[in-house]
């Protein structure tokens, strides 16, 4: 009963290899870690960053999806 419940608490992200295709399984893998943003997260908590940098940084990235959004409108 324990090694069930083990099992079910420590389940993550998993790939089958079928007929030995270590490439395919591979591809699977890093698909899925790209999906649930795994890697983006650990660059991001790699470094300390402070409020301001962390305020500096969203605020660039909201004055680019706008910029962005005006020159998609022009376009139309």
């Amino acid at each position: 009963m324990n090694k069930k419940r083990e099992q079910e608490e420590w389940q993550g992200i998993y790939v089958e290899v079928h007929n030995n295709d270590l490439n395919r399984a591979l591809r699977k893998f890093k698909k899925k870690l790209s999906d649930d943003g795994i890697l983006q997260d650990l660059r991001k908590k790699e470094f300390y960053e402070s409020k301001g940098t962390k305020r500096r940084k969203e605020k660039l990235a909201a004055i680019r999806r706008w910029q962005k959004q005006r020159e998609k409108d022009k376009d139309i």
